[in-house]
């Protein structure tokens, strides 16, 4: 297998796992109607675990474009293939979206809330404040890599670090899913974004579109200067980018907190 085959492959697995259980809380006539956060949280970290075990030991398992970017900036990854891997994970992340439509086929129709519909394909602000939910989004995936590549300095036994991952990918969505719902992965959001946008959904809404940007920008400033301080604290590499993106990040900061009055549910 490729590494482009097994990054789509591993994305699809991703999502058909991480949507579907949320399609089995939220959709109406499902078993698992109701389940709650624990159990979206826990099924994407397993999920996580599961892609990263199929697909790992051939492309690395990074399934999402903001730790490809972040690890090529650090020079642990190819920027010429960068391009490439992202691609493979956008149209993973789509297939993995139709195959959720096809196995809840006869639940979008007596699903009456239009919400629940969407929020099986991607991530909505639970306060509309773009600054704060971009901020969200930046410290949720700044420490999923940050805690990636401290993971990998551990001497842990053979096979079980997509489990130490997936268990980290538990606590993020546990502690800090609360205001966006965590995509923190832009193929996770936005490839199945997509998919509900041409799939013929039953009563569905729009995409809504004017959100979109923030779980594709917000997880590639914070994976990145994730990665970044990785190597400037971790590995005492001094870096100008680290200090450039830095000053980005507490930008955003400072501009989420002067205009945070006015968030809108």
């Amino acid at each position: 297998m490729s590494t482009f085959m097994a990054e789509m492959v591993g994305t699809m697995i991703l999502i058909l796992f991480g949507g579907g259980v949320v399609a089995a809380v939220s959709l109406k006539g499902s078993k698992g109607k109701d389940g709650g956060w624990i159990v979206i949280t826990v099924a994407w970290g397993l999920a996580v675990a599961m892609a990263a075990f199929a697909v790992g030991g051939i492309s690395g398992a990074h399934l999402n474009p903001a730790l490809t970017i972040a690890l090529a900036t650090i020079g642990k990854f190819e920027w010429a293939d960068v391009p490439m891997f992202i691609l493979a994970q956008m149209i993973g992340a789509i297939i993995g979206a139709i195959l959720v439509y096809l196995t809840y086929l006869a639940h979008w129709k007596p699903t009456e809330d239009p919400d629940a519909k969407l929020s099986v394909f991607c991530t909505a602000p639970a306060y509309n404040h773009p600054l704060s939910n971009l901020t969200t989004e930046m410290i949720g995936t700044f420490i999923l890599v940050l805690g990636i590549l401290a993971i990998g300095t551990n001497n842990i036994t053979d096979g079980l670090n997509p489990l130490i991952v997936g268990a980290l990918i538990i606590v993020i969505g546990m502690a800090l899913g609360g205001p966006t719902g965590y995509a923190i992965n832009p193929a996770r959001d936005l490839g199945p974004r997509i998919a509900h946008f041409f799939l013929p959904i039953p009563g569905k809404r729009d995409s809504n579109w004017s959100y979109s940007w923030v779980p594709v920008v917000g997880p590639i400033i914070g994976g990145l200067f994730g990665a970044l301080f990785y190597k400037q604290v971790f590995e005492g590499e001094n870096s100008i980018t680290f200090w450039i993106v830095g000053v980005i990040v507490l930008a955003i900061f400072v501009g989420a907190q002067f205009t945070v009055n006015k968030v809108v549910r």
